[in-house]
């Protein structure tokens, strides 16, 4: 394992570790215990629109959990184009593959016309292959299945996002839908893996290879061969027009559903209504250069700078990236927090029915992590 927010990655020389001498222990270990002590280097964008106001009520939270974290802030989209002619400029991209983790507020992207999506854009640039969206319902917040836990896992590089259209002849317009034997193979190991280190019993592949035989059925085959490797968890598949349906009358029959991009897109944004919305719902973007952790709900300009966002999403996102970067206890702290502030009720947000502010609702956090609350509290 190599040092991972510094300028040189390179691994730690035997003999230089202080800590490695002290307790005698392998190379890798000596690096993974350096890699958790030291300061983290984290790039920060603060998005569009409500971007800016979620993302720094979310840095006071993780920050009132005590980690040590250097915060590199960056821009995209609209503000980048106005400032340096492209929406995706390289310094965002090098610093978060120097950094290797970002935090990410919301972007605009114009429907129809003008750039093309820059979260779309980001991912390609970075191979962020695994879109990983937990669903799971929060206290005190409105919802058909209170019970309601489960993972998707949506493929993110290809499929008809892979943005190759083209006109055949004026009124005819062709997409191309791109399945890859690699691309459907890393993403259903990543669903197993996944599945085995977070305790999951179920990886349900969703496709349409009823009649896309070709392009699903590669997708589908791939991911059987892949289950044969993970033989304690089990492994099935759903049409995706049946999933959607399973999933409004008994989505508890779910764990952990991997889907390719179209699918996971729309898959997710669904699950998320099953819980509240996607306020939410947070989510990650994760491959070998880096992750990026963000919102996926939209930059909500209508209500910019009136400070009653509601954060949660990004929030989640947060504890998300804590447990990525190793910080597994102050993950628990902050999500512990969130969720005892969501019990008592008193400090949310208008969209959740409350009246606090989105400071307001940030700082019930913070007390609630300095106060040392826990999610039965």
């Amino acid at each position: 394992m190599l040092l991972h927010g510094r300028k040189s990655y390179e691994p730690v020389t035997p003999g230089t570790s202080h800590i490695g001498q002290l307790l005698n222990l392998p190379l890798m270990c000596q690096n993974r215990l350096l890699y958790l002590l030291m300061k983290h280097t984290i790039t920060l964008i603060p998005g569009d629109g409500i971007g800016p106001e979620i993302v720094s009520a979310t840095v006071r939270v993780i920050e009132a959990t005590g980690v040590d974290i250097e915060w590199e802030t960056q821009i995209l989209g609209a503000q980048a184009q106005e400032k340096f002619g492209t929406t995706l400029p390289e310094a965002t991209i090098e610093s978060i593959k120097h950094n290797k983790v970002a935090l990410k507020g919301p972007q605009m992207t114009p429907i129809g016309k003008g750039f093309t999506s820059v979260n779309v854009g980001l991912r390609k640039a970075l191979d962020l292959y695994a879109n990983v969206r937990p669903v799971k319902a929060l206290p005190n917040v409105p919802c058909r299945y209170p019970e309601l836990d489960l993972v998707i896992v949506r493929e993110n590089t290809e499929d008809l996002y892979a943005g190759l259209e083209h006109v055949v002849v004026p009124g005819v317009v062709e997409s191309l839908k791109i399945i890859t034997e690699k691309a459907s193979t890393r993403i259903a190991r990543y669903a197993f893996e996944y599945a085995k280190a977070n305790g999951r019993k179920k990886v349900t592949a969703v496709h349409k290879a009823n009649i896309m035989k070709l392009s699903d059925g590669l997708f589908l085959e791939c991911f059987y061969n892949v289950a044969k490797e993970f033989p304690d968890i089990e492994a099935d598949d759903k049409i995706i027009d049946n999933c959607c349906m399973q999933l409004v009358m008994r989505p508890e029959q779910f764990d952990v559903l991997v889907l390719e991009n179209l699918y996971g897109d729309i898959v997710s944004d669904l699950c998320a209504g099953l819980i509240g919305g996607l306020g939410l719902a947070p989510g990650a973007n994760i491959g070998e250069l880096g992750a990026v952790f963000e919102a996926v709900h939209g930059s909500a300009p209508d209500i910019a700078g009136q400070g009653v966002a509601n954060p949660t999403a990004l929030m989640l996102s947060a504890v998300q990236m804590l447990h990525h970067i190793g910080e597994k206890d102050a993950a628990d702290r902050m999500n512990d927090a969130m969720l005892a502030v969501f019990a008592d009720g008193k400090y949310l947000t208008r969209d959740l029915g409350g009246e606090a502010k989105t400071n307001e609702f940030a700082r019930a956090i913070e007390e609630k992590i300095k106060a040392g609350a826990t999610a039965s509290a």
